[in-house]
């Protein structure tokens, strides 16, 4: 039993060595935990000396931001929002010469196959049809067989001039100029008219009043007659059978009236057949574009009587008289006041311009001529960075010479859309007119 005695004693003695543990670990814990609290309170005072210094040196920053930007402001002489507004003219700037690049290669592009197969069909349909070079004009002066004639023309105290003038609607201008009498009047067909009776009237060389009016009756029958063999002349050259009566007579009123030269209703005939071979390779209704292009510029007719375009005027008489509602479109956007909405209108379009800008097809007055000129190179002189504008073939081009220091090539073609856009604008003009702009850098040295 003594080992149970020897047992009890030693498991008295680690009772007795775990109990002196404890109470030895205790202030080392408490110690532990007072050196924690000591590290972190000094961690505490740090970060804060920390976030002060923070804060001062973003205070520092934003004043010295404030300074650069009012020294910016100084030295640009710009407020912020005169640099915000500079900075978005920069961008647009160049999103815009962007645009016109990524614009020039899709047209590019798409020009490679259609250009060839479009400069066939039009080149094609000009070689298979043949028209004049020259153009008939309106004749408005009557020869005299001596000057004899110019009295009786007057008459006692100008009875027999005054009588013709009131009669006819036109007038008599007699001048120095031999054997020569000049009959004017805005109405083509009244200027006509005035003409064939003069003559009448000359050649039998009774001239009184009331000679004058059975004469000017009898001329204005004739020039009915005339008006309706060319009307019906005409539709029978280009196929056309199916007409209203009372627009025959005024198609038929064009063949005395011309545009720049040009007798209209022989530009009428030349443009329907011109508009038939091309809408015959394009697999369009040849009819419908031919009829199309034969009326487009019946409203120039009308056109001292209605105020507004041709093209309107013509399309609005068109479509009382029951004509088909595309061709009285295609009519009305062959000058484009009207969007041009069918293939037929966009091929009307075409078939009027290659008719007035072949060559010899128009002519103008020199002064309207001259005119031209003047304005295509002002319009150009308006734009910055231009050296010189000429004006040539014509007016049927315009060539621009550029500063490079100031003209780049990306703006260089956007200098040649932007006149060309002003021209459209500002001007009217027969067929086309291609603007040339020309960059040339020179390097000049002396050798010494």
């Amino acid at each position: 039993m003594e080992w149970i005695g020897w047992a009890l004693a030693v498991v008295l003695a680690a009772v007795s060595v775990v109990t002196l543990m404890r109470k030895q670990r205790v202030p080392d814990d408490t110690e532990e935990r007072a050196r924690a609290d000591e590290q972190l309170a000094a961690a505490r005072a740090e970060l804060a000396a920390d976030r002060g210094e923070l804060d001062q040196d973003r205070a520092e920053l934003t004043a010295r931001g404030a300074t650069i930007d009012a020294e910016l402001e100084r030295v640009a002489g710009l407020t912020p929002e005169q640099a915000r507004a500079e900075i978005i003219t920069r961008i647009e700037h160049d999103a815009k010469l962007e645009a016109v690049q990524s614009a020039r290669a899709i047209e590019q592009r798409a020009k490679q196959g259609a250009e060839r197969e479009a400069r066939g069909i039009i080149v094609g349909a000009i070689q298979r049809l043949a028209a004049e070079q020259t153009a008939e004009s309106v004749v408005t002066v009557v020869q005299l067989p001596n000057e004899e004639m110019k009295g009786r023309i007057i008459g006692r105290e100008g009875r027999n001039i005054r009588s013709f003038e009131s009669i006819s609607g036109a007038n008599v201008l007699i001048d120095d100029t031999p054997q020569t009498v000049l009959i004017s009047c805005f109405d083509p067909v009244r200027r006509e008219t005035a003409r064939m009776a003069l003559e009448a009237l000359v050649e039998d060389g009774r001239i009184h009043p009331q000679r004058i009016e059975e004469v000017y009756e009898k001329a204005q029958r004739d020039i009915d007659e005339k008006i309706r063999e060319a009307a019906e002349d005409a539709l029978a050259e280009v196929g056309i059978v199916d007409l209203h009566p009372e627009l025959i007579h005024t198609l038929g009123s064009l063949a005395y009236r011309t545009s720049y030269g040009q007798n209209v209703l022989a530009h009428l005939i030349e443009s329907a057949h011109m508009a038939g071979l091309m809408a015959a390779e394009l697999g369009l209704d040849v009819a419908f574009c031919k009829r199309a292009a034969f009326l487009h510029d019946i409203g120039k007719a009308l056109t001292h009587e209605n105020e507004g375009p041709h093209a309107i005027v013509g399309a609005e008489l068109l479509r009382r008289h029951g004509e088909h509602e595309d061709i009285v479109h295609a009519v009305e956007a062959h000058h484009n006041e009207v969007e041009p909405r069918t293939v037929e209108a966009v091929l009307l379009q075409a078939a009027d311009a290659i008719s007035g800008a072949r060559p010899g097809a128009r002519r103008e007055s020199l002064d309207t001529y001259v005119e031209r000129m003047e304005s295509l190179e002002r319009i150009a002189m308006r734009h910055d960075g231009i050296s010189r504008a000429f004006a040539m073939q014509a007016g049927h081009e315009v060539r621009v010479m550029v500063e490079p220091e100031k003209v780049d090539d990306a703006a260089a073609q956007v200098l040649a859309y932007d006149i060309a856009k002003e021209i459209e604008d500002t001007l009217s003009f027969p067929g086309q007119i291609r603007i040339t702009v020309v960059r040339e850098s020179r390097a000049t040295a002396t050798a010494r």
